[in-house]
């Protein structure tokens, strides 16, 4: 799942022009760069911005920093996003560039890691400043290699407690850090109609028996009850990873990640054993195209949809609203959350180390976040971003990632042997229940094999 962004920004008359042109250029979603006089002066600059068919303002009040003619310094950055995800990061870019001076040279990098690895093993580095999803990859990887800059201090400076443990955890070792965490997401739960949910008296289910009602209710009205995205092999195992941590608890999905249980124990089977009823007994709609379901969640085709907090833009951008038109609901009784970030580091060939300290902190911080979680499709992982910025949706996941405890994807965190083999028999057990048993042995078969 899975992810890409970044951005930009001399007498009176000159100076006006100056703040003209930075406002055009944050309502395009670009900053070329900012050159500043020697007179340090205060703007606000409101910024309308048109987010998946949405206006979002952002009002910026800032103080521009001195620079002397020709120290305007410029710095690179990676990341995966692009689309409306980049433009929304440019925003963020364009608010520190106004703060600081500081140019903004954004690349979306789509092999992000293998040309950062390429490069680091060179012994250079075009970026100055990398945001990347792979936690294990930035710490394992890069930092044990001492390919990394230290950031301790920055995350000393912001605050560890501004953060869930989870996130920095993952990026550190031995008290060092080599990364900020910048941006959250979760798969937090079944995402429903709320009119489909009112007409029909129902509420968000909190215990299996009430899910179950929930499910036969829908069905009785027409409704096939469960979505089943497909197309590629991420969304059914995210929904069976749900079932994983909800029945099994959190320490289930632990457990298989590393095979410290076989898929064929007992309480591995039963799990599965319970989705294989809903399966025949018509509960799940067939494996469809993931974003297709969307439509279908909305079009009263099927109740409710297993799915990450990006669909939540991806509703927004359909027209709908949340917490009126549709709201999301946890697994019932479960006690985890899979989630996950982008973190923010500086390569150790990094060119310009002082400056991208400074865009690290900023990324770290509340402001840029707030920015991000306006411009909607993200959530924070500074915890003194308000919650009433976030939409009602949005929201309600937030406070799942704090009363819950965050897990790694299943799928993600196996070996692409695995992966690929877990997907492709789910597929298999989605078109045909009865080979489960089959299903459960070629999975343990495989985790033996590549994981041990």
């Amino acid at each position: 799942m899975k992810k890409g962004e970044a951005a930009q920004m001399k007498s009176t008359t000159a100076g006006l022009l100056a703040v003209a042109l930075l406002v055009v250029g944050i309502i395009g979603g670009y900053f070329a760069g900012v050159s500043l006089t020697p007179a340090a002066e205060t703007i606000t600059v409101t910024q309308t911005v048109e987010a998946g068919g949405m206006a979002t303002t952002v009002t910026k009040t800032v103080t521009q920093t001195v620079q002397a003619p020709g120290e305007v310094q410029e710095l690179t950055v990676y990341a995966l996003w692009s689309g409306v995800e980049e433009e929304n990061f440019r925003m963020a870019l364009g608010a520190f560039s106004m703060e600081t001076g500081i140019k903004i040279n954004y690349i979306s990098q789509p092999e992000l890691r293998d040309v950062v690895t390429t490069q680091l093993a060179a012994g250079t580095s075009e970026a100055d400043v990398i945001i990347a999803p792979w936690p294990t990859w930035i710490k394992d990887e890069l930092g044990a290699a001492g390919l990394l800059e230290d950031v301790t201090d920055i995350v000393n400076r912001v605050g560890m407690d501004k953060f869930p443990s989870a996130y920095l955890d993952v990026v550190s070792e031995n008290g060092r850090f080599y990364a900020v965490p910048f941006k959250a997401w979760a798969k937090p739960g079944f995402w429903y109609n709320k009119q489909v949910f009112d007409e029909l008296g129902l509420k968000p289910p909190t215990t299996w028996d009430e899910f179950i009602n929930v499910l036969d209710t829908l069905k009785a009205a027409g409704i096939t009850p469960i979505a089943s995205g497909n197309g590629v092999g991420w969304p059914l195992s995210d929904l069976v990873e749900a079932f994983i941590i909800g029945l099994g608890g959190p320490e289930l999905q632990l457990k298989l990640i590393n095979h410290e249980v076989a898929w064929t124990d007992p309480q591995v089977k039963e799990i599965f054993g319970r989705i294989q009823q809903l399966l025949k007994d018509g509960y799940f709609d067939e494996a469809r195209e993931w974003t297709i379901q969307i439509d279908r969640l909305m079009e009263r085709k099927v109740g409710i949809y297993f799915m990450g907090n990006w669909i939540n833009l991806m509703l927004q951008e359909r027209g709908y609203r949340p917490g009126v038109d549709y709201d999301v609901f946890a697994f019932p009784e479960t006690s985890g959350i899979v989630a996950g970030g982008d973190w923010a580091f500086i390569p150790k060939f990094a060119k310009n180390k002082e400056a991208a300290r400074k865009l690290l902190e900023f990324l770290a911080g509340a402001e840029s976040q707030t920015i991000m979680v306006k411009l909607k499709g993200f959530l924070a992982t500074n915890k003194d971003v308000p919650k009433d910025v976030y939409d009602a949706a949005d929201r309600n996941i937030v406070n799942m990632l704090e009363t819950l405890s965050v897990l790694p994807d299943l799928d993600d965190s196996t070996p692409s042997e695995f992966q690929l083999l877990f997907w492709d028999k789910l597929k298999e057990l989605w078109a045909n229940p009865d080979a489960l048993d089959s299903v459960l042995e070629e999975l343990e078969q495989k985790a033996s094999e590549v994981i041990g």
